[in-house]
């Protein structure tokens, strides 16, 4: 079945979501194991991209800020919030919306999942570092932090060499994020393109 007969039947039929998403699954189950595995563990490989580059955020902060102490304090959440983070964002709008029918738009699957990867698995494990780090220099008094009015001033001041250093870093993700979304829409097409099962679209109810 081609991807044109499956959205002719999606608005011929009018089934139901559950409907949609249960004729999905079962030729999702038919698909070569490793097919599936990159499907189904995809967001965790860029996750686990997210992690790293929140620890590096993490390291390039306390090193500016001449933080010594806190060391796993701060590594704990700055490896783990970035990768559910990221997880979370990239199953929600590429991986689940491709399984539920929501996106037949090989252009915005693949937008959503370089924006994905370059904000939320790059960009913010940087945001997540500024505060995370702040905190413990004003704990720990290991940098001359400013008065009230100059904060802004000062954080942009200490953020801007890092985004510079991390500019690769978000470059990277935002390409894996595209890849990973591309190879997603190729498997959706894939499914789409399976040989009629015994329950298929055309036997599900008007």
């Amino acid at each position: 079945m081609s991807e044109e007969a499956f959205h002719g039947m999606n608005s011929s039929l009018n089934p139901s979501r559950v409907e949609i998403r249960e004729f999905l699954t079962e030729r999702f189950d038919r698909l070569p194991e490793n097919e599936r595995k990159l499907f189904s563990f995809g967001s965790i490989y860029l996750g686990i991209n997210g992690a790293f580059a929140g620890l590096l955020a993490n390291s390039l902060f306390r090193r500016v800020l001449n933080i010594t102490q806190g060391r796993f304090t701060s590594c704990l959440p700055m490896a783990v919030l970035p990768f559910l983070t990221t997880v979370a964002a990239y199953n929600g709008t590429v991986s689940e919306s491709l399984l539920s029918g929501d996106l037949n738009c090989q252009t915005c699957a693949v937008v959503r999942g370089g924006l994905i990867g370059s904000l939320v698995g790059g960009l913010y494990p940087i945001l997540l570092a500024l505060p995370v780090n702040g905190g413990l220099a004003a704990r720990y008094s290991t940098a001359p932090l400013p008065e009230r009015g100059n904060i802004l001033r000062f954080w942009s001041t200490v953020s801007k060499p890092i985004l510079k250093k991390m500019s690769f870093v978000l470059i990277l993700q935002a390409m894996f994020g595209v890849y990973i979304s591309s190879r997603h829409y190729s498997i959706y097409l894939k499914m789409l393109q399976l040989p009629t099962a015994d329950t298929d679209i055309e036997d599900l109810p008007h």
